[in-house]
């Protein structure tokens, strides 16, 4: 007769698996402590609400421009995948941010106009990492992403974007709005990418141009929608009527692409 028992399964083996964002934080006092003192790059700080004594690692973590965010302990311990955090965690970060001066600066030493993507809400690290992957492939001369609700470069940004996080300028601004002003008086047209916008094909991108990729869910944000030149759409005949924003982003930067080069 079979044994009808089900197998023994240890703790070990049910426990869930780590994700990648997970695995990539830094989690404890001392760790995240050494971390900022060996001036390690650090892109994120988090604070349980709940713990205390951790005055030491917010200053420091400020002194540095190191964003802090307050979180609380059930979601720092979701962030840490249920490891021993003691009140705090820090996220690694796959390069340093730049101003947005040096992704004009970055365009002009290559004598081209600029090829910029700004983008809006886009929270998926494997999404921002993969934008910047395709935008360092087709020789953009930045990405743009603004401090709050935005993944910004983790080491899973960087493992995503297959390296390309080390090698294109990425800038992080405070005010998505602002920053598009700024490029204007530089004399970027901004181009926004919306369903309802024309044809992507009869605009013509062989001067400044900068591309707003808006989150999946939502697309680009009232106030940023308002602030584009323009608004292009792609071609869409199946029954999906949307595509990953990546994936938009490569046919938008593609197509500056073989209009520059058709043009030299």
């Amino acid at each position: 007769m079979k044994n009808s028992k089900k197998p023994y399964r240890s703790r070990e083996a049910r426990a869930p698996e780590l994700t990648q964002a997970q695995e990539d934080r830094i989690a404890g006092r001392n760790p995240v402590m050494e971390a900022l003192r060996s001036e390690a790059q650090i892109d994120t700080v988090y604070v349980s609400q709940e713990s205390g004594g951790l005055q030491e690692i917010v200053e420091l973590a400020k002194s540095r421009g190191i964003p802090v965010k307050i979180v609380t302990e059930a979601k720092l311990s979701q962030l840490t995948g249920g490891a021993v955090h003691q009140g705090v965690a820090a996220d690694g970060a796959c390069g340093q941010y730049v101003s947005l001066e040096d992704l004009l600066k970055t365009a002009e030493g290559r004598g081209e106009p600029p090829l910029l993507v700004i983008c809006d809400g886009i929270q998926d690290p494997h999404n921002l990492g993969a934008i910047i992957r395709t935008a360092e492939a087709a020789g953009a001369h930045g990405v743009i992403i603004p401090k709050r609700r935005s993944a910004s470069l983790t080491l899973t940004v960087g493992k995503t974007s297959a390296g390309a996080a080390s090698w294109l300028p990425v800038a992080r601004v405070s005010n998505l709005v602002s920053a598009m002003e700024q490029l204007k008086e530089h004399g970027v047209w901004i181009y926004g990418t919306d369903a309802a916008g024309t044809s992507y094909t009869d605009a013509d991108f062989t001067g400044g141009t900068a591309f707003v990729i808006g989150s999946e869910g939502f697309g680009m944000g009232r106030l940023v929608g308002e602030t584009c030149d323009a608004k292009l759409s792609l071609p869409m005949r199946g029954k999906v009527n949307s595509l990953n924003a990546s994936v938009a982003a490569g046919i938008f930067l593609y197509e500056a692409v073989r209009q520059r080069t058709a043009r030299t």
